[in-house]
C-alpha cells in the first residue's frame, strides 16, 4: 500500500456510506456524466445566449478554459536537424526572401507634387439671418 494512503473497509451499509474518497470519486463521475448529457442537449444554445446576453460571463468562461500555465521545453532545434532538414529549411527561407523581394518590386515609389487647384466658381452670397435679440423685458 502507498505510504500515507488510507484504506476504507466498507461497513455493512456499503463503501459509499463510509469512504470519503470513494464518495468523492462517485460524485465526480456522476456529475461529469450529467454535465456531458446536459451539454449534448443544450450546450450550443446556452453558449449563444450567454454570449449575447452576458459577454463578460462568456469571456470569463473562455478564459477559465485556457491553461494558467503552459510548459514549454526547449529542444535542440537546429543542432538536432539532419543535413537534409537543414537544406529544406534553407530552401524555404530563400523562397520566402525571394517572394518578399518580388512583392517589393511591385510597389510604386514616387513623391507627391503640389498641384494648383482651380478657383471655385463664384456663387451668390447666402443671406444670413441676424441673431435674434432678446426682446423680452426684464423687470
Amino acid at each position: 500500500m502507498l505510504a500515507g494512503a488510507w484504506r476504507c473497509d466498507p461497513p455493512e451499509g456499503g463503501l459509499l456510506d463510509f469512504c470519503p474518497e470513494a464518495t468523492r470519486r462517485a460524485f465526480n463521475k456522476r456529475f461529469l456524466l450529467d454535465l456531458a448529457e446536459d451539454w449534448q442537449q443544450h450546450g450550443r444554445e446556452v453558449f449563444k445566449r450567454v454570449r449575447r446576453e452576458s459577454p463578460a460571463t462568456y469571456l470569463k468562461v473562455c478564459a477559465m478554459m485556457v491553461p494558467k500555465e503552459m510548459k514549454l521545453e526547449h529542444q535542440a532545434g537546429i543542432k538536432a536537424m539532419s543535413d537534409e532538414q537543414l537544406d529544406e529549411a534553407l530552401a524555404a527561407l530563400r523562397q520566402l526572401l525571394a517572394d518578399r523581394a518580388a512583392a517589393a518590386e511591385k510597389v510604386i515609389e514616387g513623391t507627391a507634387e503640389p498641384v494648383a487647384l482651380p478657383a471655385p466658381e463664384a456663387q451668390p452670397p447666402r443671406l444670413r439671418q441676424s441673431p435674434r435679440k432678446n426682446t423680452r423685458r426684464t423687470g
